[in-house]
């Protein structure tokens, strides 16, 4: 045996560990990027912002400004010796605004100054001179124009429109789910600070640390090896630091390079509102074709997402929500559109679940409106459609081979007493004309990996100090998800030491170069295993060492509990590293892990884009006051599908945390725009997250015992993203309470998302309206 067994008592795999920040976040300790020390003659700067959705930019007139106290100078398109243009595919965003301005926010230029208090005060007395010009805002005016950031898409499978004609029963409908912010707790910041010979340092709350790198170079009109750009860690990120956090990063290396002085940008939090992206909104129109017991016959779909002035990372996420309508069940005949609609307003961008929650909704909305229509319960119809045998393959061409839907739901079900409750609420509803309750049972199939094949790569370095402690670094970013708590997990096993023998170091681009962003659900997958393989060549070669010097084969030697343990006996893990360097065995290494099996045509949609599903389901029970609207999620319970999960502790924070995520993104987290493309809802005081007391008191999280039956590292399986769909069951809880208003009615349930207080007491209102 190689290493330790990592389902003994002794294994820290397997185990709820504490996250490697913890004590250090609780007691202040923890250090974020405004907490470094400011190096002597560090500036600061604020962005000067465009008032108005769409104008051709005359000029900017900052005479005063310069005048103020402390004010240094602005920063604009005219300072960038590189390329105007951040080097996205589309070459379709500038770093600053040039000669037109496409969103209220949009960046115009920056004032530096030598206090953040200074910078920001006179960035908002900078007068830009624009010549307004006509806006596109909403998903149907840029639908109306044909106004699109990337063509349209379409999928399709067999004959939709001909299944759809020769069905029983039809069906359509139209509704909309809102976008989200990501209200991140520590918002977008960037620190510069030049070194010798063109050398710059970057601190950037950064997902992607590689692509920072790039486009820094890129606008310094440097080569990539002269910046090195490092995050430690982020307070949250959620996929609006993925690509969002470059803008920051660029804004403040230029600043520095035209000052010759380090440079901290750091924006607020009504500037963090305004600048950036956040989740696409999505508008849908389907046509459903089914039989008598609520089979899918035929499937219509259009989803038309909002996607900004720039197309940033909307092509891909789009084709998540694509590759995700199917969801849990089989779609024999159908038709997807996806329509990128390009508005003068924020750049959307990634966000957790990257448009698989977008897409997933649409067809469990479907199914809500086919089970109300039949007078068939919701779950019944839903399990009638799962894949399954001889009914396996998703509409882009890849077999589902680890179908555990039907059994997860059932056990769920089960647990959860969910036919008894069902027959409770019902008995509630028909006594009760103001109150009424809702209940769901939903399921999550989530493909992991990148739809991108490239991103499915990952580095890493271990090293072990002659005094047995080990360091790692990888290419992976920590968000507070516990990336590096699991990665430290899978590097003790590997060499058989205590977790606490392990330290990580901060995420930097001149340690582990190329690394994809940290997103997709892959940071454990793919650094996890990149770490472990560097970790196991040391092990072997210290297995080789003591083999050599006690005549036993290296398959004997045992690396556990701290120890090393031969037929002869065993010593300290220090002691025998400390004699294989005085040796000269080299005690680092580097590991490369790249997901096998994936392939994938993104012209034709067609391939094996995912390694393997993650599975979950919960089951929500609601209330609604039908005189108001206002509603409250009663009880959740859920089963979630980690595979054997490296860390269970942190596992359930994940499954609880995107659980309530996903509730706020469906009830309470409203983004509105006024009909001057202005965001109104731009601070807490407007912008709803949910907080502790919209928990409900009932809150249960089991997790499905199997291992993930791909060789993924430790037989785990991803966890960031997956949870956050199981909200899905709080939307079509709610709508089952609306349905309660008039319960002999069989047409669709129209409730738009985010189901705020008014959205349900106008489908209410509609409800009985319409008796």
């Amino acid at each position: 045996m190689n290493a330790p067994d990592l389902l003994s008592p002794a294994a820290v795999c397997g185990q709820p560990v504490v996250h490697e920040s913890a004590r250090a976040q609780v007691s202040g300790a923890a250090t974020y990027i405004d907490d470094l020390p400011e190096l002597k003659g560090t500036l600061h700067a604020a962005p000067i912002l465009s008032p108005v959705a769409h104008g051709r930019l005359r000029g900017i007139d900052a005479a005063q400004t310069l005048q103020q106290p402390g004010v240094v100078g602005l920063v604009t398109a005219a300072d960038i010796p590189g390329d105007r243009y951040f080097p996205t595919p589309m070459r379709d965003e500038p770093v600053f605004a040039i000669d037109e301005v496409c969103y209220v926010g949009q960046v115009v230029g920056l004032v530096v100054a030598t206090d953040v208090n200074a910078a920001r005060t006179a960035a908002r007395q900078v007068q830009c001179d624009i010549e307004p010009l006509p806006a596109v805002l909403t998903i149907d005016e840029a639908m109306a124009a044909q106004s699109y950031v990337l063509p349209p898409v379409h999928l399709k499978r067999g004959d939709a429109a001909g299944a759809i004609a020769a069905a029983p029963h039809r069906l359509e409908g139209a509704f909309a789910v809102g976008g989200q912010e990501h209200f991140y707790l520590e918002g977008q910041i960037a620190y510069a600070i030049p070194q010798e010979q063109d050398g710059w340092t970057i601190h950037s709350s950064t997902q992607h640390p590689g692509e920072v790198q790039h486009w820094v170079a890129h606008a310094l009109g440097l080569d990539g090896h002269h910046v090195r750009v490092e995050c430690r860690r982020m307070g949250g990120g959620f996929g609006g630091k993925e690509t969002q956090a470059g803008h920051l990063a660029v804004w403040a290396a230029l600043a520095a390079r035209k000052f010759g002085q380090p440079v901290k940008l750091r924006l607020e939090r009504l500037d963090d509102f305004m600048i950036t992206g956040k989740r696409h909104n999505y508008q849908y129109r389907y046509r459903v074709g089914f039989d008598g017991e609520g089979r899918i016959l035929g499937l219509q779909v259009e989803l038309a997402s909002q996607c900004g002035f720039s197309a940033d990372l909307s092509g891909a996420v789009n084709d998540r929500s694509v590759l995700h309508i199917d969801n849990a069940y089989y779609l024999e005949h159908v038709q997807i559109d996806s329509y990128r609609c390009k508005t003068h307003t924020q750049s959307n961008t990634a966000f957790r679940g990257f448009g698989g929650p977008q897409g997933m909704i649409a067809t469990e909305a479907v199914l809500g409106d086919i089970a109300r229509h039949l007078g068939l319960d919701p779950l019944e119809v839903r399990r009638r459609n799962f894949y399954g045998p001889g009914r396996d393959v998703t509409p882009y061409g890849m077999t589902v081979e680890d179908n555990i839907a039907p059994q997860l739901v059932a056990r769920l079900a089960e647990e959860c007493r969910y036919r008894e409750r069902r027959e409770r609420i019902a008995q509630w509803n028909a006594q009760h004309p103001v109150l009424k309750r809702g209940l769901a049972l939903t399921p999550v199939k989530f493909g992991i990996s990148f739809t991108i094949t490239a991103f499915n790569q990952a580095g890493a370095l271990v090293h072990v100090y002659s005094d047995g402690t080990v360091l790692v670094n990888h290419g992976g970013t920590e968000m507070g998800q516990g990336l590096h708590t699991k990665v430290c997990q899978i590097v003790a096993d590997e060499l058989g030491v205590p977790f606490e023998r392990v330290r990580i170091t901060a995420s930097a681009t001149d340690k582990v170069p190329n690394a994809s962003a940290t997103a997709a659900s892959s940071g454990t997958d793919l650094n996890g295993q990149a770490a472990q393989y560097a970790a196991r060549q040391i092990r072997q070669r210290l297995a080789a060492f003591v083999a050599a010097q006690q005549g036993c084969p290296a398959e004997a030697v045992v690396f556990a509990g701290g120890k090393v343990i031969t037929p002869q006996g065993s010593r300290e893990f220090a002691e025998v590293t400390h004699e294989a360097y005085m040796a000269r065995v080299q005690l680092w290494s580097d590991g490369f892990y790249a997901t096998p099996k994936i392939h994938y045509d993104k012209q034709t949609l067609q391939g094996r884009p995912f390694y393997y599903f993650a599975y979950g389901a919960a089951c929500t029970e609601v209330v609604i006051d039908t005189l108001t609207g206002e509603n409250r999620v009663m009880a959740v319970d859920i089963l979630h599908d980690v595979g054997r999960s490296v860390n269970p502790a942190l596992d359930r924070g994940q499954i609880e945390g995107g659980f309530v995520q996903g509730m706020g993104w469906l009830t309470t987290e409203e983004l509105k725009w006024n009909a001057e493309g202005r965001l109104t809802t731009h601070a807490p005081s407007t912008y709803k997250i949910p907080t502790a007391g919209d928990v409900p008191e009932h809150f249960h999280v089991s997790l499905w015992p199997e291992p993930n039956r791909e060789e993924s590292v430790f037989r785990s399986k991803a966890v960031g993203e997956p949870p956050f769909m199981l909200a899905i069951s709080v939307y079509e809880a709610l709508r089952d309470a609306i349905a309660a208003v008039a319960p002999q009615r069989r047409d669709p349930v129209v409730l738009d998302a985010p189901a705020t207080p008014e959205s349900v007491l106008r489908a209410v209102k509609a409800r009985r309206a319409q008796r």
